[in-house]
């Protein structure tokens, strides 16, 4: 289950998603996240998942890296798709007691199912295909009026792209220690939930001196270069927008349209 976790991970290519400027992405996935929930029937929502289908063809990451991302949440996929088919409003399909199921909530059960996994499959690309440094720079660049009101961003960014960087790191971590402790007997799959859980504690214990231990040697190594912020400090590579970037843009617009027109020319399903 530990190595099932995509979260974090960098996948190095020359795709046109990878060549793409981290700010553009960021945006863009911003962008694509709303319409996402502004799609109110089934033509507005199908073109959606082509265009995610599409980002995914051409990302140039392998189809199971982003099913493994999905693997993780698919229970809460499951319970979710099935509360919001007992929530719909209208004539009743089937009912039992005080529980009923209608033609509404069936299309909000499909809904809420493939809104979520488009938005999960579209937050997967972007790790998938920008580095940890990367966007660094680009949640800089992006939050760097924030600066006029002495908003911390260069210290924001850098925590949440160590904490980001280091998820695979810790995962492994995690993968190491239950492996060793299954070698001495353990066994954390049998029994009901408690025990379960009192199995796990084992596990949890040296995680946690591992992750402050390497918080501890990254804090040192940090200091031992002269760290500082992001006052006076300059890059090595410095991110531009190119011609690509105003493709990408100009695609997500057409889906925005698209997606306007579908829910001004048909009639809302939810």
């Amino acid at each position: 289950m530990v190595r099932d976790i995509t979260l974090g991970q960098y996948y190095p290519g020359k795709s046109f998603l990878h060549r793409l400027d981290p700010r553009s992405k960021i945006i863009l996935l911003i962008a694509y996240l709303v319409i996402i929930f502004c799609t109110f029937n089934y033509l507005s929502l199908l073109l959606v998942t082509i265009f995610t289908a599409l980002v995914i063809a051409i990302s140039g990451v392998p189809f199971k890296t982003y099913l493994k991302s999905l693997k993780i949440v698919i229970t809460i996929v499951i319970i979710t798709s099935i509360l919001n088919l007992f929530y719909g409003t209208g004539e009743p399909i089937w009912q039992w007691w005080i529980i009923s199921v209608t033609a509404n909530g069936i299309n909000r059960a499909i809904f809420v199912t493939i809104r979520i996994i488009c938005l999960i499959l579209a937050s997967s690309c972007l790790t998938f295909t920008t580095s940890p440094t990367d966007l660094t720079d680009a949640l800089e660049r992006l939050l760097k009026p924030l600066n006029k009101i002495h908003f911390p961003v260069h210290e924001v960014s850098m925590m949440m792209t160590l904490a980001l960087r280091f998820v695979p790191t810790l995962l492994e971590e995690t993968d190491k220690i239950m492996q060793a402790q299954k070698a001495r007997g353990a066994d954390m799959e049998a029994g009901n939930l408690f025990t379960r859980i009192k199995a796990m504690i084992p596990i949890l214990v040296p995680l946690f001196v591992s992750a402050f231990r390497r918080a501890y040697e990254v804090a040192t190594a940090m200091e031992c270069r002269c760290y500082n912020g992001g006052s006076g400090r300059t890059r090595m590579k410095v991110i531009h927008m190119t011609k690509r970037d105003a493709v990408g843009f100009i695609g997500v617009a057409l889906i925005i349209i698209g997606v306007f027109i579908c829910n001004i020319m048909m009639k809302k399903v939810i």
